[in-house]
């Protein structure tokens, strides 16, 4: 009973056009066919989608969708939660094909962050092809990239995601002020069932547009540095500069979303053996770079 990664992630756009523009344009992610909810769906390898972008009133992040080996594994992930009174609702077969899989259920955090869990895959074996020309990303079995999600019920919520079978790979205590007396900001990284680093971290802070950011690991430098080009040709936000991460040894940028939430866009990512590996406690975020700049206004 273990989510095995990340399969995919759901946000709703009041301007379906701006993302399709920031994803595809610039980005260089690929335009699938779209969902029948209307949503606009993009692919960074053989599935279907990765993320699905829903028509709405709003620009947020909505969901985290992941993806457990089999429906024994799902069943029994689902059984648990019940058992320690969680709500979860059983999706229906509509709702589980607008998703591209067999099995699908619902149910929240208790930070109040959804969560859609799945198993079983969709493929039509059309190859992925970055319209601008990326070599590709590092997804498939390890997943679409990471999450990191809000969770000012910090402790609440890591036990709830021991819960689904998540580990801790690292964790940081990160001073906010120059008062050491201040509190101290707590992120958890927890991993899957995958060689990925983590695939969710927590963040003991609230944010308005329901996700801190989520991450895409290209496959090349010269992938990231491109993006980074034309990120900043088309006047986006970039919500750090280049830099190297001291946990996962990601070397990447930040670059504000249309959902307002940011988009951090790697390549190099540490994948750890399970077997062996120790939880750490990072006293520093970076080893370099990562030079962070707010939103004007």
């Amino acid at each position: 009973m273990t989510v095995r990664s990340l399969g995919y992630v759901v946000v709703e756009a009041a301007d379906v056009a701006q993302w399709r523009k920031f994803a595809v344009e610039v980005l260089g992610l690929m335009e699938a066919a779209a969902g029948a909810d209307g949503s606009l769906r993009l692919r960074i390898d053989e599935r279907p989608f990765r993320i699905a972008v829903i028509p709405g009133k709003q620009n947020r992040f909505v969901s985290c969708g992941w993806e457990f080996k089999d429906a024994p594994e799902l069943e029994a992930t689902i059984a648990a939660l019940k058992s320690a009174k969680i709500e979860v609702r059983e999706g229906t077969a509509a709702e589980a094909a607008s998703r591209a899989v067999r099995q699908l259920a619902f149910c929240q955090d208790p930070c109040g962050n959804a969560l859609e869990l799945f198993h079983g895959r969709t493929y039509d074996y059309t190859p992925f092809a970055s319209p601008r020309g990326l070599s590709g990303f590092v997804a498939g079995d390890v997943g679409m990239g990471h999450a990191v999600l809000p969770a000012p019920q910090l402790a609440a919520a890591r036990a709830f995601y021991q819960r689904l079978g998540f580990a801790d790979t690292d964790e940081m205590w990160l001073a906010m002020s120059p008062n050491a007396a201040d509190p101290k900001l707590g992120i958890h990284f927890m991993h899957a069932a995958c060689p990925r680093h983590h695939s969710l971290a927590l963040v003991g802070m609230p944010a308005l547009s329901g996700a801190v950011h989520i991450m895409l690991e290209a496959k090349t430098l010269d992938d990231v540095g491109y993006a980074l080009d034309r990120c900043v040709a088309a006047g986006a936000h970039i919500s750090s500069s280049l830099g190297k991460h001291s946990n996962d040894f990601m070397v990447s940028f930040y670059v504000q979303t249309p959902g307002g939430f940011d988009l951090e866009f790697g390549c190099h990512g540490m994948q750890p053996d399970w077997r062996t590996w120790v939880p750490t406690q990072s006293v520093i975020g970076d080893l370099w770079g990562h030079r962070w700049s707010p939103p004007p206004g």
